[in-house]
């Protein structure tokens, strides 16, 4: 009998049954599928860390990761969440980056990148440290004495660490190290000096700010050579020129400063 001549119930139940069949089929197949994914040759053995480690080892890290570890494993190496063990990694001081590999037939490769501090964020101490990308961390160094502080608000971190550097390369022409740089809520920057010197930036872009400061390096040389260890602060918040106070003497350097100038004292 043609399949056209069929009663419509048997077609029905053909198509009925076919349906059943693969239906069948593929839970079978969703079985022996999680059955190969829950085996114990795919227990997950050995989690491998590599890269940046100066402030972590395999031993800190299991004592730090121990309870979440449990919880974040609970899986096969073929069904472990990869991006939740990232995060794991990442939320442990000093790591930047965590990059997290499966390796057959039972390892994870984690290489981890970690923050290089090169000041702190606020004061010395403050728990918030800055790295060689502008960003902010939290994290307590072993020796963090030599560090310069830098300070504004956290959105414009990178913007202070940029300024930072560009600085310290003009101050390095009069020997004079950068140990502090804050931008403030107004947007004025003002630094502090190795030798104790305050300086007042004004405001302005960093590369207006570096502009001021090369005018000041290249013309200063003279009035440290005569009063060696004088300066006391420097003011460029002028548009052609900019004020020093020396202890014994007050000077003011350009003609018709534009700023109000500080009340000199002698």
């Amino acid at each position: 009998m043609a399949q056209a001549d069929l009663p419509l119930d048997i077609k029905l139940m053909t198509l009925a049954t076919r349906g059943l069949v693969g239906v069948f089929a593929v839970l079978c197949l969703g079985v022996i599928g999680t059955w190969i994914a829950r085996h114990p040759a795919w227990n997950l053995r050995t989690i491998s860390v590599h890269g940046e480690v100066t402030h972590q080892n395999a031993v800190g890290l299991r004592a730090q990761l121990a309870t979440q570890m449990r919880r974040t494993l609970d899986g096969s190496f073929i069904t472990v969440d990869l991006q939740q063990v990232r995060a794991l990694f990442e939320s442990v001081p000093w790591v930047r980056s965590a990059k997290v590999q499966r390796e057959f037939p039972n390892r994870l490769r984690v290489t981890l990148e970690e923050h290089q501090a090169v000041a702190w964020w606020g004061a010395s101490g403050s728990g918030q440290l800055v790295n060689r990308l502008g960003e902010v961390f939290e994290a307590s160094p072993d020796e963090g004495d030599g560090l310069p502080e830098l300070a504004g608000p956290a959105e414009q971190s990178t913007q202070v660490w940029g300024l930072y550097q560009m600085l310290s390369v003009e101050l390095a022409r009069l020997q004079m190290g950068l140990v502090r740089l804050e931008l403030n809520e107004r947007g004025s920057w003002s630094a502090e000096l190795d030798n104790g010197v305050h300086m007042e930036l004004g405001r302005g872009t960093p590369e207006d700010i570096q502009a001021r400061a090369r005018g000041f390096t290249s013309t200063l040389g003279q009035l440290t050579q005569r009063y060696p260890g004088a300066l006391q602060s420097v003011d460029l918040r002028y548009s052609n020129g900019y004020a020093v106070r020396v202890r014994g003497v007050t000077t003011l350097t350009g003609a018709d400063l534009q700023a109000p100038a500080p009340t000199p004292t002698r």
